[in-house]
């Protein structure tokens, strides 16, 4: 997923993004509660971590400004404000979900996931489907013609973006971009050396390609045409 996460602490937001990156999210990190709304109404992301004692604009003024806004995205409040009252608080404003610091990152990890969960089943989109290649999103399993394969974690979020963008063209900068996380990097061959390992598995047993090479542009996911 894309993930925002707003968090003025420096050591306890790098801890976070360390985290949610090895758990094969890509997440953009903001220390100042004006700049959360700001990124949350102009950009795309799947999910917000907001703390509740921000700079600028407080975590709670911020989640009401986006849900005035309409925007329907999922928050979830990592916050030391953890007195019950402020629990209350913060899910009666619209918070999806409330965890209180200090935390255990297996727990934030299963918080997201259930919120992962309840999203995917709103939108009835549990399995993506490419020709005869099936990504199930909750048990996060990648099967082709029977044959389960064991992805890692950056080539599951790959097969995923590549797979919702189906007979349209990723480019190496987005793929760069939710992965990643990086904005700008020419000479990195990152992409090249997980999308050849993809390939491997999502590919060479198999007699159809389904991943294509776009030219001096990125990655194409179809079947036969």
């Amino acid at each position: 997923m894309k993930i925002l996460l707003a968090e003025d602490d420096a050591k306890v937001a790098d801890y976070i993004v360390a985290g949610l990156s090895e758990h094969g999210h890509s997440v953009d990190h903001v220390a100042d509660g004006r700049d959360a709304l700001s990124y949350c109404l102009y950009n795309e992301c799947d999910l917000a971590i907001l703390d509740r004692m921000l700079p600028g604009m407080d975590g709670l003024s911020v989640l009401k400004a986006l849900r005035a806004s309409g925007k329907p995205l999922p928050v979830l409040f990592l916050t030391a404000m953890g007195q019950v009252d402020d629990r209350v608080e913060g899910l009666a404003a619209g918070g999806d979900d409330y965890l209180t610091k200090p935390f255990h990152f297996s727990e934030l990890i299963a918080r997201i996931d259930a919120i992962v969960r309840r999203k995917t089943q709103t939108r009835a989109e549990p399995v993506l489907t490419v020709h005869d290649l099936q990504l199930d999103l909750l048990s996060r399993t990648a099967t082709r013609q029977g044959t389960v394969m064991e992805l890692h974690s950056k080539e599951f979020a790959i097969l995923e973006i590549l797979m919702r963008n189906a007979g349209r063209v990723v480019t190496r900068t987005l793929l760069l971009e939710r992965v990643w996380n990086f904005n700008f990097e020419p000479n990195t061959t990152v992409v090249e050396t997980h999308m050849s390992r993809l390939r491997a598995k999502v590919d060479k047993p198999f007699d159809v390609p389904l991943i294509h090479t776009i030219r001096n542009t990125g990655y194409s996911m179809h079947g036969p045409r």
